[in-house]
């Protein structure tokens, strides 16, 4: 691996050094630096020697820096490891060919579940990889269990060889490293009696196994497998065993540790319990908590009584509709405000998927146009890529406005994002 720098900060310690773009950091503190979290780690020191190689030359600096200050260089990205499983429920086996290539990788990679909550499988760690997560504290990890059993968690992986979970899980919180464990429920593999064992052996490790989330298998339409979906009845049943597990760690640890992904209650058709429930949202990215987190927040947000006029279009998924449609009932009393709010159902991946995070463009488009005379689509980001101006499906912001004939912003999907995004974005 080669560490080598991708931009300078104006103004900083690199910069003042003389570093620039395309060197390669070779040492730092006399420790090899493979990437960006070599970089981090040593780069907390106060008196740094660093090492690197510009062309076929290698140049040496003793730097001093104050606590805090920043060392004022990035790295380029590091090369993602990549998944050798062949998990029974994979979605990105459930995508459909002529996508972008990007969209087929399939990560499990330790580095990427330190640095942004990316789930791995320690299937495919060496020892080498193991150490340097003991030795630096890489911590918390995001990992996905599935089951306790090797059996069914071999046959989920699709993986004979996946190494012992609970002897891997010991190893790494022995060495107080937190774990934050992801449960894919397929009804029929790891339900019932087999997800009750699953969550007794995780808790043995608690406090380091610091939040267990169970969510539910998604499933598109392209999908070639025997999994099935989770239907209304696995949801009660499932929300019936969680709850029980989630009153007696209460009670023994004033944590209830295990967490239902929001998608269980919709599908149950139960109220979803209150975001003061959900501890601190550990597992919000995994679609945990998320709509109490909105409906507090819904509560709270101030709302304009006036705006200058505006016709402002909006959309979300079908799972979130009926949350962001009671939500939009307050905003009508905004003088100057036309509101216009669209259902978007994925015939793209399928209507199973019901989340707003796998909608495409073309989708939303085709559900919008010639239905509303707005000036301007308030888009969620979290319905593009990594932040990006694109969709799933590669249409682009500006090919959305092209096509619908209005502006288009993008906004933060909780309500204050939409206030801002209707008081000043559009």
């Amino acid at each position: 691996m080669t560490a080598i720098i991708h931009q300078v900060h104006e103004g900083t310690l690199a910069e003042e050094i003389g570093l620039k773009k395309g060197d390669i950091v070779l040492r730092m503190n006399n420790k090899p630096v493979n990437d960006i979290i070599d970089y981090m780690y040593y780069a907390r020191d106060d008196v740094i020697n660093l090492k690197i190689k510009r062309g076929t030359r290698s140049r040496s600096f003793s730097i001093k820096k104050k606590d805090g200050e920043p060392f004022g260089f990035e790295l380029k990205p590091f090369r993602t490891k990549t998944c050798r499983n062949k998990c029974v429920f994979c979605f990105v086996h459930q995508l459909p060919r002529g996508m972008r290539k990007s969209l087929y990788l399939k990560d499990d990679d330790y580095r990427m579940s330190f640095l942004f909550g990316n789930y791995i499988t320690l299937s495919n760690l060496n020892s080498k990889e193991k150490n340097r997560i003991l030795e630096q504290k890489l911590s918390p990890l995001y990992v996905s269990i599935h089951s306790t059993n090797n059996d069914i968690r071999r046959k989920m992986l699709g993986n004979p060889k996946a190494p012992d979970i609970l002897k891997e899980l010991l190893e790494l919180t022995s060495q107080k490293i937190r774990i934050h464990c992801q449960i894919v429920v397929c009804p029929g593999l790891n339900d019932g009696e087999e997800l009750s064992n699953t969550i007794k052996d995780l808790q043995k490790f608690y406090p380091y196994i610091s939040s267990i989330a169970v969510v539910p298998v998604g499933l598109t339409k392209y999908y070639k497998t025997t999994v099935k979906p989770v239907k209304k009845d696995d949801a009660l049943k499932i929300i019936d065993t969680v709850k029980s597990f989630r009153s007696r760690l209460k009670r023994r640890h004033g944590d209830p540790l295990v967490y239902l992904a929001d998608e269980f209650y919709l599908k149950a058709g139960v109220t979803l319990p209150s975001v003061t429930e959900y501890g601190d949202l550990a597992q919000l990215e995994n679609g945990v908590g998320l709509v109490p987190l909105f409906l507090q927040e819904a509560k709270r947000v101030k709302i304009p009584r006036k705006v200058s006029p505006k016709h402002i279009a909006l959309f979300t998924g079908a799972s979130f509709m009926p949350f962001l449609q009671d939500f939009t009932k307050k905003l009508k009393s905004v003088e100057g405000l036309t509101l216009d709010l669209f259902k978007i159902d994925n015939t793209f991946f399928g209507q199973s998927v019901t989340v707003s995070g796998l909608l495409t463009g073309k989708d939303i488009v085709k559900t919008i146009l010639g239905k509303t005379k707005a000036d301007c689509l308030l888009v969620p980001d979290v319905a593009l890529r990594n932040g990006s101006d694109m969709f799933l499906d590669n249409v682009t912001l500006k090919d959305m406005s092209e096509s619908l004939g209005m502006d288009v912003k993008v906004i933060d999907p909780t309500p204050e994002g939409l206030i801002r995004g209707i008081t000043d974005g559009c």
